[in-house]
């Protein structure tokens, strides 16, 4: 196929939102955005069709084949509120403890710590820490620590745990642009290895968490927070 015509083939798909384009430097990133996908599966499709939505959501990862190093988890969704209310729902614990069962304690300066305090488990590291916060257009943080008790919580087993204890640190940003009524909200969460085990984990804990982020902002509806 033509350059030009694998260009325009990817222009159609990112207009329809199911290709999201990151630029670094002179180099433009695709990549397969299954939020789409999910907002149909949990809002539209009943339990009974899930498994062929669940074919389709593979097809990212079978695409994406060999995996790029660092691999980058990114997902778009588009959210009926404004800038302010969105940065809100991500950063105030009142408002993460109702949707995700995660509050992040924090004074949300560059540099700061953070403490999570998900699903009950208290988890406290000093390498944990805001990376950039720029309110109502940017959040960027460490992920968490991976810690004896949230194993036990999730019941991962000791192997595992240590497998993810000993990955490198990864990091998740939230960029936030208005569109009118509407708030394109793109996540970023990347700096993982080839192999990584984690990247399995947030691949299959994100759609969850930001499809209960978002009809949360838009309802006000308090939801059984995702594990």
């Amino acid at each position: 196929m033509a350059r030009q015509s694998v260009t325009k083939h990817l222009e159609i798909l990112e207009a329809a939102n199911l290709v999201v384009t990151v630029r670094r430097g002179r180099e433009r990133l695709h990549y397969l955005n299954p939020a789409p996908i999910h907002d149909i599966a949990d809002r539209w499709i009943d339990h009974y069709h899930r498994a062929r939505v669940r074919a389709l959501a593979d097809l990212k990862d079978a695409l994406e084949t060999p995996p790029m190093t660092p691999q980058t988890f990114v997902y778009t969704t588009y959210i009926k509120t404004t800038p302010e209310q969105l940065w809100q729902a991500l950063t105030n614990p009142e408002f993460t403890k109702r949707y995700w069962n995660n509050e992040l304690v924090t004074d949300w300066a560059p540099g700061s710590t953070m403490t999570w305090k998900l699903h009950g488990v208290t988890i406290a590291d000093p390498a944990q820490v805001v990376v950039a916060a720029d309110p109502y257009r940017r959040l960027s943080y460490t992920w968490h620590t991976f810690t004896p008790e949230l194993g036990e919580l999730f019941d991962i087993p000791d192997a595992t745990l240590a497998k993810l204890a000993a990955e490198p640190r990864s990091t998740v940003t939230f960029d936030i642009e208005e569109l009118g009524p509407m708030v394109k909200l793109t996540v970023l969460h990347g700096d993982f290895d080839a192999d990584s085990t984690v990247v399995t984990m947030i691949t299959e804990g994100w759609p969850r968490v930001l499809s209960d982020l978002k009809t949360f902002v838009e309802t006000g509806a308090t939801l059984e927070p995702a594990r």
